[in-house]
């Protein structure tokens, strides 16, 4: 692996990564590159794909009970969700390197920008993969054999713009896949709680990924790129609304589902309401054309996911 050390901007920060990211400020030089290309230096992807992963342990908590396992299951998940969070972004970036480089948000991302090249980031992708597996290979046969059928979903994903405006439901399908395979790892089987919380976790993506696509709109018609951002357009608010009171009412469907009674309803019911205000709290400040305020909005869902995790642990442990 090398990185292009004649390329101008092969030491630059990417264009949408937070100001002053670990990544930039204490990373090694020579690891900047690959550290970028699995997005480090944006985490809030990594927390939109745990967060589910921990939604599913909680409502397994509910459902059979804590046991002290489920420490690790929530550590796996998180050390997994680095892990293949940076894997499906090094392929997102391996197959949209072209795309990326005609847009100006994107234009500065490791590949298109000569930081890595194509070859290595392969190699990267590859060495990702095998390390999430080993992780994946301690959370039973259930589990194992849903982290493997994910991995259809996340090599789909970063076409599904090219054929469909609703790319943001291949996300949410990749992205949300943690809530079943949590369970899974508690419970060893599939049930009708993880799914519900899977459907409400893809329902709140499109919610917030279209807030986020809408940053690209002009520059996604200008080169043919679909999302939802571009179909609902000037109708946006509306479709969020929906999408965001559908992720609120399965996640309340979900909790039930799991068997939660009495103080332990109470709480996942507190919970879930967090989430819901967070959504609308989202909804009030949502303006189309404002591509950082939209960059803000949807960072801000990592605390949205966290009210309704924290709130199912609880509710657990009860």
């Amino acid at each position: 692996m090398h990185t292009d050390r004649q390329t101008p901007e092969a030491h630059r920060s990417v264009a949408d990564a937070p100001a002053d990211n670990w990544v930039d400020r204490y990373a090694p030089a020579g690891w900047r590159p690959w550290l970028r290309l699995s997005r480090a230096d944006r985490p809030i992807g990594t927390w939109l794909l745990l967060l589910p992963c921990w939604w599913g342990v909680g409502l397994a908590m509910i459902s059979g009970a804590p046991m002290w396992r489920d420490l690790w299951i929530a550590v796996a998940c998180a050390l997994g969700a680095i892990l293949m969070r940076g894997a499906g972004c090094t392929w997102n970036d391996i197959t949209d390197r072209d795309i990326d480089a005609k847009v100006s948000r994107t234009r500065s991302r490791p590949i298109p920008s000569g930081q890595v090249t194509v070859t290595g980031a392969y190699l990267w992708l590859i060495a990702q993969c095998l390390v999430g597996f080993l992780i994946l290979l301690t959370l039973g046969s259930a589990a194992i054999w849903l982290g493997v059928a994910s991995l259809a979903l996340v090599a789909i994903y970063p076409f599904a713009k090219r054929f469909t405006w609703w790319p943001q439901v291949f996300l949410g399908l990749a992205f949300n896949w943690g809530a079943l395979l949590a369970w899974a790892a508690h419970m060893g089987n599939i049930a009708p709680a993880p799914v519900l919380a899977y459907l409400a976790g893809i329902a709140w993506t499109i919610f917030y990924d279209t807030i986020y696509a809408h940053q690209d709109a002009e520059d996604d018609a200008l080169i043919g790129v679909k999302s939802t951002a571009r179909l609902f357009g000037r109708d946006s608010k509306r479709w969020l609304t929906w999408f965001g009171a559908a992720s609120v009412a399965l996640l309340v469907l979900a909790v039930l589902a799991a068997g939660a009674k009495g103080v332990s309803l109470t709480l996942a019911l507190v919970g879930i309401a967090g989430f819901a205000a967070h959504l609308l709290w989202q909804l009030k400040r949502f303006d189309m054309d404002d591509s950082a305020g939209c960059l803000r909005l949807f960072r801000s869902n990592r605390d949205a996911g966290l009210i309704v995790a924290l709130f199912l642990a609880l509710s657990g442990l009860v």
